[in-house]
Formats: C-alpha cells, sequence, structure tokens
C-alpha cells in the first residue's frame, strides 16, 4: 500500500508545533485548496481532503499522542495491514488508503482493455466536500447554539433526479468510446508499440451520452442552489473549530453518498472576557476601599454571578483563581478555570469636597502604611 504523507509535514509544520501553529497552518491550507476556488481541480480537491484529515487528527490531544508516538497506525487500525512482503492482497496492492487491488493493477499496465476502470469510474462516487466559515458569539461558543446556515452549493437536480436526461428519455451508450470510458491511442516508437488509455473527451469517462439533457440543469443533473442548512454547534467550540456536517455537500455521483460540509468556527470577542483554551480570564475593577481594607465582590459570569472575599492589602494586578468557572471543553465537555485579576480603580472627577477628603485621609493613614512606595523613595542607582 501507498504510504500516507505525514500529517504535519501536510500542514507544513514541524513536529512539536504548538496548537495555535497548527490552527493557522491549517486554516490557511485550507483556504488555498478550497473547492470553492479550485472549480473541478480534482488535486486540489484530494489536498483540501489531505489538510482536513491531518488537522482531524492533530488537533485532537488524543489522537495527536498516539500519531506521534505511533505514526499512522496508532489513529488508523486499517493502515498497513496484510500479509507478505507487500502488505497484503495482491502483493500489497489491496491495502486500505492506496491502490484498488487487481482494478488499479490492470490500470498500471494500460487498462487491458478498460473493463474495472469503466467499473469504477461509472460507479457510484462521494460528492464534493464543502467549507464554510462562520461567526458566533462570544456566548454561543460558551453554551453551544443552533444556527441556520446559508451556503451556494450544487444540488441534485429533481426535475430529473439527478440523472440529467429529459423526463421520458435516457442515456445511450457513448458511440466514441463503446461505454468504457476511455480511449486508447497506440503509438509506434523505436522501443516498440505503446498504448496510452485516456478518459474518453467525448462523455468525459462516464461511458454514456444524454440523448435530451433536462431542460433545468442542461444535462448535468444538478443545479446551483442557495441552501439553508440548520446547525447545531456544540458547547465550548473556539476559533478555528471545526464542525463537520454529513451529507451536507456536493450531490453524488452516480448514486454515490453526499458530500460533507464543514463549517470553521470564527467567534466574536467580548468586551470584558478573554479565552486561551479552556479558561477564561477577566479585569476586575474594585475601589481603593475594597482593597485597603478587604470586602467581597461579585464577578460577573455567564448566567450567574459568584462572590469571592478580596483580602485586606490586595495590590492592583493581583490574581485569583475560581475553579471550573471557565469554558467547557468541546469534547470532555470538562470546564476550565475562570482566572480573575484585581484592578484597583483610581477616582476621577472629584468635587472640592472629595479631595478634601482625601487629603484628610492620607494624613491620617501617613506614609508608614505604603512600605513599598517608603522604599522606593530611598533608593539611589
Amino acid at each position: 500500500m501507498a504510504d500516507k504523507r505525514d500529517y504535519y509535514e501536510v500542514l507544513g509544520v514541524q513536529k512539536g508545533a504548538s496548537d495555535d501553529e497548527i490552527k493557522k497552518a491549517y486554516r490557511k491550507g485550507a483556504m488555498k485548496y478550497h473547492p470553492d476556488k479550485n472549480p473541478g481541480d480534482k488535486s486540489a480537491e484530494e489536498k483540501f481532503k489531505e489538510i482536513n484529515e491531518a488537522y482531524e487528527v492533530l488537533s485532537d490531544p488524543d489522537k495527536k499522542s498516539k500519531y506521534d508516538r505511533f505514526g499512522h497506525a496508532g489513529v488508523d487500525p486499517n493502515y498497513g495491514a496484510g500479509q507478505g512482503p507487500f502488505g497484503g492482497g495482491f502483493g500489497g496492492f489491496g491495502g486500505a488508503g492506496g491502490f484498488g487491488g487487481f482494478e488499479d493493477i490492470f490500470d498500471m499496465f494500460g487498462g487491458f482493455g478498460g473493463g474495472s476502470s469503466r467499473r469504477r469510474r461509472n460507479g457510484p462516487q462521494k460528492g464534493q466536500d464543502l467549507q464554510k466559515t462562520i461567526t458566533i458569539d462570544f456566548t454561543d461558543a460558551l453554551f453551544g447554539c443552533n444556527k441556520q446556515i446559508e451556503i451556494n452549493k450544487d444540488v441534485k437536480c429533481k426535475t430529473c433526479d439527478g440523472t440529467g436526461a429529459k423526463a421520458g428519455t435516457g442515456k445511450k451508450t457513448c458511440d466514441q468510446c463503446g461505454g468504457s470510458g476511455q480511449v486508447t491511442q497506440v503509438s509506434n516508437t523505436p522501443f516498440g508499440r505503446f498504448q496510452n488509455v485516456t478518459t474518453c473527451p467525448k462523455c468525459g469517462g462516464s461511458g454514456q451520452m444524454i440523448e435530451n439533457p433536462c431542460p433545468d440543469c442542461s444535462g448535468t443533473g444538478r443545479i446551483r442552489k442557495k441552501v439553508k442548512i440548520k446547525a447545531d454547534i456544540p458547547a465550548g467550540v473556539d476559533n478555528d473549530s471545526i464542525i463537520t456536517l454529513r451529507g451536507q455537500g456536493g450531490p453524488g455521483v452516480n448514486g454515490g453518498p453526499d458530500g460533507d460540509l464543514y463549517l470553521v468556527i470564527n467567534v466574536r470577542p467580548h468586551s470584558y472576557y478573554k479565552r486561551k483554551g479552556d479558561d477564561l480570564y477577566l479585569d476586575l475593577p474594585i475601589t481603593f476601599e475594597e482593597a485597603a481594607l478587604g470586602a467581597k465582590v461579585n464577578v460577573p459570569g455567564f448566567g450567574e454571578t459568584y462572590s469571592y472575599n478580596i483580602t485586606a492589602g490586595t495590590q492592583t494586578g493581583s490574581t485569583f483563581r475560581l475553579k471550573g468557572k471557565g469554558a467547557p471543553n468541546v469534547r470532555t465537555g470538562r470546564k476550565g478555570d475562570l482566572y480573575v485579576k484585581v484592578i484597583v480603580e483610581v477616582p476621577t472627577k472629584l468635587s472640592m469636597k472629595e479631595k478634601k477628603a482625601i487629603r484628610e485621609m492620607a494624613g491620617a493613614v501617613g506614609t508608614n502604611a505604603y512600605p513599598k512606595k517608603k522604599a522606593f523613595e530611598k533608593l539611589k542607582f
């Protein structure tokens, strides 16, 4: 079986890359090879699928750990399966993800009449995978939500049920390739006579021709349409999280399954809260009095309020942790922590009476209450 490419190589990052580096590399590659940007480009489509497969493994801590230890065999039990020196099947060509057994071996040596290749080309094929980026609110990312997605995509033509033929008509065998989907060109060279088997240009490899095309889809079997799709966004998603909607991609070919739709999540920043992984961070303003004397303060959360006792003498910049009050992990549901940084707010826009009160307080407290300031004033550099 042909070896899969290293997932780190696929994304263009070094082994040991951070989660952010992996996410950035994925987004860059996915956007470059997105099917919408490369219509009809099979090579770009394969690279897009390869990038999604690599990210699915490297973005999952458990899968990534197994991959780092055992390679592809750690995340794909079928990888490398088989007996004998070539890994199974006929000399190893029948392994999963590699050649397709005898049929592909025939193709390698000119097709032997094209019978096997015809079965594969005319057989069921999965539809095109699609990708769309959506933006959701910070709170929706924490709690999960239901979204209605609008996307322009190809759908099966209802008029002809995807056949491409006008109602009451059908298809006929291609007169150029005889239904094989391939044409053979023979070349005489000094080294002998060679056959080159290529896709039939007349039927595009399908082996069949439509005599009377469907008037709605012009014989393609599909039409472009704006489609509304309901998506369940799980709690805990973050920027660059990917939600896979099975069967919501492009329509399948020859009875094959529809492709998938990959939703890339973008989260709007919150006015006060910040997020790193599953932990949340908040700056909490308190008064001079609360910092100096200590107080019970309220920390505004999402759907609830937390109480915390500030100790006397708390300095600005001090941080305390509320365990289990962070964001839920999108896979396990386990919540991270909430880190609250105390910011002592200096009063502004004081009246004459308020200024007088502060001066009287300063005189009453004296400089001994500020040991760090007193020590700093004695420094000499």
